[in-house]
């Protein structure tokens, strides 16, 4: 039996971990369906990093429209909360025009966010947090663990940035970041028709994929990238300082690595982000969202396509 149209109010969702296929799947979805593409990759949304990002090419977006990509300034994070803003007024719009909205990346954080909400933490107080940040992140995570074991917990004693979040948010609010994660608003979830699926190949082919893509990353042009953005003297703690690719080819570039270095150590900081993205899809997303491990070759895109809105 044929499916029926995909409504007014459907989102599709493809998501899965880097070099799994799901860009090109996307593209070809929203061709079939007259539908556009909206980006929730946390790196592609940064205007610095086209190549490094492996953002869609620009003869992908003269095959459909293309959104959220290389929209924001390096200079400035873009928090889950600001993707997530722009996003709901992205989809709205492509829904309005009458057309598919195709979401598709691997920040999880970013799909959450927007689809659960966010926790309705206060603002944090400035001197808070400028103390917080003047500090090591071995000496916030000690402390953390004082005031917010929970936290500490579940957190990576290496994770600069959510680390400090969490004891800024106890120390400005006098609650902790779990409590707040409790109460979450602005999620689009019971407003959309969402039709997921979860990309989660199989993993000896998928690390092949990620060292062949950090190669490409080392051409001419993710090499100018690089030294383009070091040319910007950007602040190296910003989230597109510390993309993957970027510390790699800076530091070929600084002479700290050598060409094969770099290449090595991109592959393995790729083959290592490509598992946590995996471990988090299959585990953090809910059960009743469709798996697809196949190869994307041949008749298996057809097959997955299946498990999305119809053209």
């Amino acid at each position: 039996m044929n499916k029926p149209r995909a409504s007014g109010s459907t989102l599709a969702l493809i998501a899965g971990p880097t070099a799994s296929g799901k860009s090109a799947l996307a593209l070809k979805l929203a061709e079939g369906a007259g539908g556009v593409v909206i980006n929730a990759d946390s790196a592609q949304v940064y205007a610095d990093l086209r190549t490094i990002s492996a953002r869609p090419t620009a003869a992908d977006e003269r095959r459909a429209p293309h959104l959220l990509y290389g929209y924001a300034d390096g200079a400035k994070p873009c928090s889950a909360a600001d993707w997530a803003k722009d996003a709901r007024r992205a989809i709205s719009d492509v829904q309005s025009a009458g057309r598919l909205p195709v979401l598709v990346g691997g920040t999880g954080l970013y799909i959450r966010t927007l689809l659960d909400g966010i926790a309705p933490v206060p603002e944090i107080d400035p001197a808070i947090r400028e103390a917080v940040r003047s500090f090591s992140v071995a000496h916030n995570y000690a402390a953390l663990e004082h005031e917010d074991p929970a936290a500490a917990a579940r957190l990576r004693p290496s994770d600069s940035t959510r680390v400090a979040r969490a004891l800024e948010v106890v120390r400005s609010t006098g609650r902790p970041l779990g409590e707040w994660q409790k109460q979450r608003v602005g999620g689009i979830a019971g407003e959309v028709e969402l039709r997921p699926l979860v990309l989660l190949p199989e993993r000896d082919g998928l690390y092949r994929r990620c060292d062949e893509r950090f190669e490409r990353m080392m051409s001419d042009e993710g090499i100018e990238e690089v030294r383009a953005l070091l040319g910007r003297k950007l602040n190296p703690m910003l989230p597109v300082m510390r993309a993957i690719g970027v510390r790699e080819i800076a530091g070929f570039l600084e002479g700290s690595l050598s060409r094969e270095e770099a290449l090595a150590a991109g592959r393995t900081a790729t083959r290592q982000y490509a598992k946590r993205q995996y471990t988090w899809f299959s585990r953090q997303t809910p059960p009743d969202w469709p798996r697809f491990a196949d190869p994307l070759e041949g008749q298996a895109v057809e097959r997955a396509l299946a498990l999305l809105p119809p053209p």
